[in-house]
């Protein structure tokens, strides 16, 4: 039995979805085919089901790198090979708007997390195969996906230290979140393909008490094409 996320080994498919939102977890649960629970424990919950005749599971993490890294590495433990995270950011660029979709390359280690398992300077890099399938698997529902680097950061609210949002839209990075070099790390070091696709739902540098609302259609209607397209491409050549 897999200690925090409570689900026996023998039970877990090869290829899995991971997403923050236990709820959205459920949610991704129900475009599967004979989709049902598997666990829940803490912010831990899994299902389990097939999609395109492919048996698949869909499990939630929570929010931030460490919580996270627990159940990357549970899972990496109870056999997975393929782990693509579904997950929201917020944008950096102009032209990446609320409802657009971002594919990531690449994951700046501004986390707490990674420093404590890889050396400085060791990189976060998504596995091209999987970056590839998520491009083709957009392009094949017609969805417009950016592509390129996004920035993993702590903190969501500030104090008296800088957001550095600036220093990286200057570096050209597409958007910032909260757990994609975890998963890039933990993929590199254990020898799983991993990859993320990411709904804008606001700018990261916007008000987060008056101009921030990630519940609004658009933003529902990108997470609902992004769960399809992580499906898609997470059993994409089986």
């Amino acid at each position: 039995m897999l200690p925090n996320l409570k689900i026996n080994p023998e039970e877990l498919p090869k290829r899995i979805i991971v997403c923050g939102d236990p709820g959205r977890a459920e949610q991704m649960a129900g475009l599967l085919d004979s989709g049902h629970p598997l666990a829940k424990n803490r912010e831990y919950h899994s299902y389990r089901g097939s999609w395109n005749g492919v048996e698949v599971a869909i499990v939630s993490h929570g929010v931030g790198s460490p919580g996270a890294a627990v159940c990357f590495e549970e899972l990496i433990k109870g056999g997975a090979e393929v782990l693509i995270r579904v997950g929201t950011a917020g944008s950096y660029q102009k032209d990446i708007q609320p409802g657009h979709l971002v594919i990531s390359t690449a994951a700046v280690r501004m986390d707490g997390l990674t420093r404590q398992l890889v050396p400085e300077g060791f990189p976060a890099i998504a596995n091209r195969q999987i970056v590839d399938k998520l491009v083709k698997a957009a392009s094949a529902r017609q969805h417009q996906a950016h592509e390129g680097i996004t920035l993993t950061l702590d903190v969501f609210y500030s104090g008296v230290v800088p957001f550095p949002h600036e220093l990286y839209k200057q570096a050209g990075v597409l958007a910032v979140e909260m757990e994609n070099s975890a998963l890039f790390t933990i993929g590199a070091i254990r020898g799983v393909k991993t990859g993320a696709i990411l709904a804008i739902d606001g700018f990261a540098d916007a008000d987060l008490s008056n101009e921030y609302n990630p519940h609004t259609d658009v933003v529902t209607k990108a997470i609902e094409q992004e769960a399809l397209v992580a499906l898609d491409a997470l059993v994409a050549g089986v």
